[in-house]
């Protein structure tokens, strides 16, 4: 039942998005998702009028990129001028633009020059400004976006009031953030218990605190479930547990920060489709969950408790996508695993890896990378690359053409 129930739930999602993505091919010749209105804050933050045309060879420039968040068919990315760009799946209105149109090159998104940081869900973005103010924008049927609403937007809105934003992690269907005061909230789809309160709220449109604690520092958010790491380097998790995401020893959900373990030295957690994994201080890598692309990093079957992946003591960050994991070194080489069906892995191939495959030879990526279908990363001299799917145009070279090493993303001058 354990896995033929994450399988079906897995396909149904999946058999949504591909029929999206074939309706709007056959409508635009791109795959794309949908959306609809603006009001409020986000009047603020709308876009400037954009066109669909690439630009031109000459007017374009290697993109000096500080943040980049990956989708399920999009890509989004904070210039170091503080500007916001977008690119690929479009239906839902994830790009921001004010449209619903899909591009395949990197548009900006209205005129301000203070974005600071950014997530992207499966249909869905949301990012912090330097003003510590939050904003969200895209798909909003489970009231991910968290302006009270469940209405599609089409371009940035203001997420409350409040100007403390430290950190966000969009989800599928759910949100969740820290604010610079150690609180955590989420908002969202809450079928399975995932914002850390009882499923009987079945959605919560705005954010709702979880417990009383004051000392979170990062939290990330997966598809039903969420992992969440505190001041003291304790790991928390909550919400679907099927096949053993959260790590606590068992295959039932919680409805409630759970700790995992009893270890006081993790430094980062990140949360794919069904799986998640972590780094601890002394720089090892541990994943638990589904494993049926080799996500976890290790050969087998699921895990229900942290398993180390390898013996290398040099990781120093993670980030899980759908089915895709990556992970930096201390060298700044960067490695990927898990599920490669459109090249996302980066190696040339499309073939599935249960063990951390390193990308190239380059020993300049920051830690800032974004793994789903696709993934894009920067490098230490602010470059971006990408590579992957790119059904949707997400690689931003202008072309739908699937790539399976990386290539760099340039973006108007």
């Amino acid at each position: 039942m354990r896995h033929s129930f994450a399988s079906g739930r897995r396909d149904r999602w999946r058999r949504v998005a591909r029929g999206i993505a074939v309706a709007v091919a056959t409508a635009t010749g791109f795959a794309a998702l949908s959306f609809g209105g603006l009001t409020g804050p986000a009047a603020a933050a709308g876009p400037a009028a954009l066109g669909s045309a690439a630009p031109s060879p000459a007017a374009l420039s290697a993109a000096a990129v500080s943040e980049v968040a990956t989708g399920y068919g999009h890509t989004c990315a904070v210039r170091t001028d503080g500007t916001l760009w977008c690119w690929g799946s479009n239906y839902m209105g994830e790009l921001g633009d004010g449209t619903t149109t899909a591009r395949t090159a990197p548009v900006q998104i209205g005129s301000a020059t203070t974005w600071a940081s950014l997530d992207a869900g499966t249909s869905y973005t949301c990012g912090i400004r330097t003003d510590g103010t939050l904003w969200c924008w895209g798909n909003n049927f489970r009231g991910q976006l968290g302006d009270g609403t469940t209405t599609t937007r089409k371009a940035p809105v203001q997420v409350g009031t409040a100007t403390t934003w430290a950190s966000v992690s969009a989800g599928d269907s759910h949100t969740c953030g820290v604010r610079t005061d150690g609180s955590l909230w989420c908002w969202g789809f809450n079928r399975f218990a995932q914002l850390g309160m009882s499923s009987d709220i079945y959605t919560a449109t705005a954010p709702v605190r979880v417990g009383t604690g004051t000392t979170w520092a990062s939290v990330a958010a997966g598809y039903a479930h969420t992992c969440a790491v505190r001041t003291e380097g304790t790991l928390w998790c909550w919400g679907n547990n099927t096949d053993g995401q959260l790590g606590v020893g068992d295959l039932t959900f919680r409805d409630a920060p759970a700790q995992v373990g009893s270890a006081t030295t993790w430094t980062g957690v990140t949360s794919g489709y069904a799986y998640s994994c972590a780094v601890r201080a002394e720089g090892t890598l541990w994943c638990w969950g589904e494993n049926g692309y080799g996500q976890l990093g290790v050969s087998g079957t699921h895990r229900n408790t942290p398993g180390q992946v390898g013996s290398a003591t040099s990781y120093s960050a993670v980030r899980a996508g759908f089915d895709t994991a990556c992970a930096l070194r201390t060298d700044n080489s960067l490695w990927c695993w898990g599920n490669n069906s459109t090249g996302q892995l980066g190696d040339g191939t499309t073939t599935h890896r249960f063990a951390p495959t390193r990308i190239g030879n380059a020993t300049t990526w920051t830690s800032d990378f974004a793994p789903g279908y696709h993934v894009c990363g920067y490098q230490g001299d602010n470059s971006l690359w990408c590579w992957g799917n790119n059904a949707n145009g997400q690689l931003g070279d202008s072309t739908t053409t699937q790539r399976p090493a990386p290539g760099q993303v340039t973006l108007p001058a």
